[in-house]
C-alpha cells in the first residue's frame, strides 16, 4: 500500500486551476484582447478565492486558537500565501508583456503622465462633465469606521495631502458602477494609434480639481488599494423573521464583515499602510499584499477591442436545433422526441421560447421553475410574470442563498410575488441548486408534462459563455419524478422515492456508490468496465475513495475536472487506472456528466451536482439519465472529443504542474472548436434526414395519387379494346 498522501488540499488545487486561467493569458496563440480578458478572469477568480476559501481557512485557524486542535490550517495558510505571491508576480509580468504586445498593434493603455496637450484639455473637460459628479472623498479621521463603508467590489485611491510635516489622508472610490473603467482618448488626425486610459488614472490626473479650494496642501499624491471581505454571514434564527429578511440581514453583515486581504500599491508610504491596516483591523492571518498601480483587474474581463477583429476570438454563431425550428411549436418538438441542447454551441433562445410559448398557450395549466442565477434582464422571469397574468398556476422556487446573487434574487422574489406568482424559498438548511422547469399541459383530456433538466442556470448571458447540457423531455417517468422534486422542495418532510432521477440529498450518495460498485463487479468478472466523469470540482473524499477502489479493481477511469481536484491520479496500487485532465479555453466548461460502461450498455447521466460533499449531502441537486440512444451517443462522442484534446487540455497530477497534454504525432484537436463542428454537422444531418424523409413521403403520396389514374386509364383502355373486338366479331 502506498504511503503517499491520497488527497490534494482543495484550496491549493483551486489555485492550480487559476494558474491554468493565467496560462491562457500567457498563450500567444490566444488573440491579444482575449489574453487581456483572461487577466480579468484570473483577477475575478482571485477575489472570490479570498472571499470564500481563504476566509474559510482563516476561520478554521481562529476556531482552533479558541478550542485547540489541528495546526494544519496555519501550514495551509502559509502555502496559500506563498502560491498566491508567485501567481501575482506572474500576473504582473504578463500584464507588462501584454501592454507591449498591444503597443505593437497600435493600442496604448496610458497613464496620466503620458498625455499630450490636446488629450489633457479633452480629459479635464470630460472629468468635469462626466466623472466629478460621482466623486466624493472620504476623510480618514479617528471618527471614521472604515469597515463601515469600504466595499470589497471596488478599488480606491488613498490620497495623501501633505503641508509641511503635517499629513492628512482621504479615500476616493473609483466609481466603476457608474462609469466605464476604460476611456478612449481622441487622437490627432492621421494617427493610426488607439489610446485608452483607466478611470483610475483620470482621477490621478485631476486630483487637484477635487481637493483644491477645500484643503491646503503643498503636495498631493495618490496610491491604489483594495480590501476583500469574508463573504460568509450568519443568518438570524429568530422565528418571526422570514427567510427574505434573514437574507437581507446576512447581506448587511457581509458588508461589514472582517477583511481577509488588503492589497496596496507597493510604493505607498509605510505610515499610510500602517494607518490603513489599523483602521481596517487587518490581522496577522490576513493577506497583506504589495501590488501594482491597479486593482480590480476583474474589470478587464470587459476590455474593449478598439483594434482589428483578429484581436478577438472569431465568433461561433449559436446553432439552431432542427427539432425545434422544424416544429410548429416547442411542445410538438419535444413530444416527437427528447431534445438535448449543448450551450453555448446551441442557442439558448430555444429555452426562452419554450417558456414564452407556455406563458400564453391556452393548453398550458401551470409552470414550475427553480431559479439559482438569472440574467439582469431575464426573459425567463418576464415569461413567468406573463404566465401569471394569463391565469396560469406559476410556481418559482427562488434560491436566496445563491452566493453573490442573493441581492438580485431578493429583488426578483419581491417582483414575482407582486405579480401574483407563487414564490417558494425552498428547504431550510439546503440550497436548491437543481436546474428544473416543469410545464403542465392539457392535451385531449389528459395532463401531459414537459420537463427541462439541465446542468446550468436559466441565465441568458452566461449561456453564451458557459458550456452546459439541457435535456427537454415529456417522458412520463422522468416528468413525474421532476414533479416529485418540486413537491419535495415545498414539503421536505413528506416521504418520496426516486427510481430514475438522482436527487441530493435523498439518494445521490447511495446511487453513485451503487453505480461505481457495479463497474467494480463487472471488472472483477472480466466484463467491460469504465467510468468517464466530467465535473467542475471533485473533492468529496467518500466518492474519491470509491474511485480509488474502482481503479484497484481494474476499472478504467477518465476524469475531466475544470477546477478543484483533490483526487491524485497515478498513485501506484491506488489510482493507476485513473487519468485526469482539465480544459481551459474560450468557453467555461460547466457541465456535470457521468458515463458508466455497464458492460457495454452505457448509462449516461447529466447532473447539476459537482462531486463535493455540499452538493451530495447538503443541497438539492438533480441528475437525470439520458434514455434516447442517439442522445447518449452524442454525449459520449463529445466527451471523447474532450479526452482527445491536444491544444487546451492540461494534465492533473500530484505536483499540480499544469503541463499541457503532449500532442506527439497526433493532429491538433481543440475540443471546443471540434465540438462546435461536430454539433453543426449533427444538425445538418438531422435536416438532411428530415428532408429525405419528406421527399420520400411526397413521392409515396404522388405514387398513391397516380395509381387510381393509371387504373382508370387501364379500365378505359380495356373497355375500348372489348368494344373494338365486339365490332370486329359483328363484321
Amino acid at each position: 500500500m502506498s504511503t503517499e498522501p491520497l488527497y490534494l488540499e482543495k484550496e491549493l488545487s483551486w489555485l492550480s486551476f487559476n494558474e491554468r486561467v493565467l496560462q491562457e493569458a500567457a498563450d500567444r496563440s490566444v488573440p491579444l484582447i482575449e489574453r487581456v480578458r483572461f487577466l480579468g478572469i484570473f483577477s475575478s477568480n482571485t477575489d472570490e478565492f479570498y472571499q470564500v476559501r481563504f476566509a474559510d481557512v482563516k476561520r478554521r485557524i481562529l476556531i482552533n486558537e479558541e478550542q485547540g486542535g489541528d495546526e494544519g490550517a496555519k501550514q495551509l495558510l502559509s502555502k496559500i500565501q506563498s502560491r498566491v505571491l508567485k501567481l501575482n508576480q506572474d500576473f504582473d509580468s504578463l500584464y507588462n508583456e501584454i501592454l507591449l504586445e498591444m503597443a505593437r498593434r497600435h493600442i496604448f493603455l496610458v497613464n496620466e503622465q503620458q498625455l499630450d496637450d490636446n488629450q489633457q484639455i479633452w480629459l479635464r473637460k470630460y472629468f468635469r462633465n462626466a466623472i466629478l459628479p460621482h466623486v466624493t472623498p472620504i476623510l480618514l479621521t479617528e471618527d471614521i469606521d472604515l469597515l463601515e463603508f469600504l466595499k470589497d467590489e471596488y478599488s480606491y485611491l488613498a490620497v495623501e495631502m501633505q503641508q509641511g510635516n503635517k499629513k492628512r489622508y482621504a479615500l476616493i472610490e473609483i466609481p466603476t458602477d457608474q462609469l466605464p473603467r476604460f476611456i478612449q482618448l481622441p487622437e490627432a488626425k492621421g494617427k493610426r494609434r488607439k489610446t485608452l486610459i483607466l478611470l483610475d488614472n483620470i482621477l490621478r490626473f485631476c486630483l487637484d480639481d477635487i481637493f483644491s479650494g477645500f484643503f491646503d496642501y503643498d503636495n498631493l499624491a495618490a496610491y491604489s488599494m483594495k480590501m476583500t471581505r469574508d463573504a460568509e454571514y450568519d443568518l438570524s434564527q429568530e422565528v418571526e423573521h422570514s427567510l427574505m429578511e434573514q437574507m437581507s440581514e446576512g447581506l448587511n453583515q457581509r458588508l461589514t464583515a472582517m477583511p481577509v486581504r488588503f492589497v496596496y500599491q507597493r510604493d505607498m508610504p509605510a505610515d499610510m499602510v500602517d494607518v490603513l491596516c489599523r483602521m481596517l483591523k487587518v490581522s496577522s492571518y490576513d493577506s497583506i499584499i504589495p501590488g501594482g498601480r491597479y486593482h480590480n483587474f476583474k474589470d478587464f474581463i470587459g476590455f474593449p477591442n478598439v483594434g482589428r477583429n483578429y484581436l478577438e476570438n472569431k465568433p461561433l454563431p449559436p446553432l439552431d436545433s432542427y427539432h425545434f425550428i422544424s416544429a410548429r411549436n416547442a411542445f410538438e418538438a419535444i413530444k416527437a422526441q427528447d431534445i438535448l441542447l449543448y450551450y453555448p454551441y446551441h442557442t439558448f433562445n430555444h429555452m426562452t421560447e419554450l417558456v414564452r410559448q407556455a406563458a400564453y398557450d391556452p393548453k398550458v395549466l401551470g409552470i414550475k421553475i427553480n431559479i439559482y442565477r438569472v440574467a439582469k434582464n431575464s426573459r425567463i422571469i418576464e415569461s413567468m410574470i406573463d404566465a401569471a397574468n394569463n391565469g396560469k398556476r406559476v410556481t418559482v422556487v427562488v434560491e436566496l442563498q445563491a452566493r453573490f446573487d442573493e441581492e438580485a434574487n431578493i429583488v426578483w422574489a419581491r417582483r414575482l410575488t407582486e405579480a401574483g406568482v407563487h414564490v417558494v424559498f425552498g428547504v431550510p438548511g439546503l440550497k436548491i441548486h437543481s436546474k428544473l422547469c416543469l410545464i403542465t399541459r392539457r392535451e385531449d383530456d389528459r395532463l401531459v408534462r414537459y420537463a427541462h433538466i439541465g446542468t446550468g442556470n436559466f441565465h441568458e448571458k452566461t449561456a453564451r459563455v458557459y458550456t452546459d447540457f439541457s435535456l427537454m423531455t415529456c417522458d412520463d417517468e422522468i416528468t413525474n419524478e421532476v414533479r416529485q422534486v418540486f413537491g419535495y422542495i415545498e414539503n421536505p418532510y413528506r416521504p418520496v422515492k426516486f427510481n430514475h432521477l438522482i436527487v441530493s440529498p435523498r439518494n445521490s450518495r447511495s446511487r453513485l456508490y451503487d453505480l461505481i460498485d457495479r463497474e467494480i463487479a463487472h471488472a472483477k468478472q472480466g466484463l467491460p468496465a469504465r467510468i468517464i466523469l466530467k465535473v467542475n470540482n471533485l473533492v468529496d473524499k467518500g466518492l474519491i475513495n470509491m474511485l480509488y477502489q474502482a481503479s484497484g479493481a481494474g476499472v478504467q477511469i477518465k476524469l475531466i475536472v475544470r477546477g478543484m481536484c483533490a483526487l491524485i491520479p497515478g498513485i501506484k496500487g491506488i489510482s493507476e487506472n485513473i487519468s485526469a485532465i482539465s480544459i481551459i479555453d474560450r468557453f467555461l466548461e460547466h457541465p456535470r456528466v457521468m458515463v458508466f460502461e455497464n458492460s457495454g450498455d452505457p448509462e449516461v447521466i447529466i447532473s447539476s451536482a459537482d462531486w463535493m460533499t455540499r452538493n451530495i449531502d447538503n443541497r438539492i441537486e438533480v441528475g437525470c439519465p439520458i434514455k434516447d440512444p442517439l442522445l447518449k451517443q452524442r454525449i459520449i462522442d463529445i466527451l471523447n472529443i474532450q479526452l482527445s484534446d491536444t491544444v487546451k487540455a492540461r494534465i492533473i497530477d500530484k505536483e499540480m504542474s499544469n503541463q499541457y497534454v503532449p500532442r506527439g504525432n497526433r493532429r491538433k484537436i481543440r475540443s471546443q472548436i471540434e465540438t462546435y463542428d461536430y454539433l453543426k454537422q449533427t444538425e445538418k444531418q438531422l435536416r438532411k434526414k428530415a428532408e429525405k424523409a419528406e421527399k420520400a413521403e411526397k413521392a409515396e403520396k404522388a405514387e398513391k395519387a397516380e395509381k387510381p389514374v393509371k387504373a382508370d386509364k387501364n379500365a378505359k383502355s380495356n373497355k375500348a379494346n372489348k368494344a373494338e373486338k365486339a365490332m370486329m366479331n359483328n363484321d
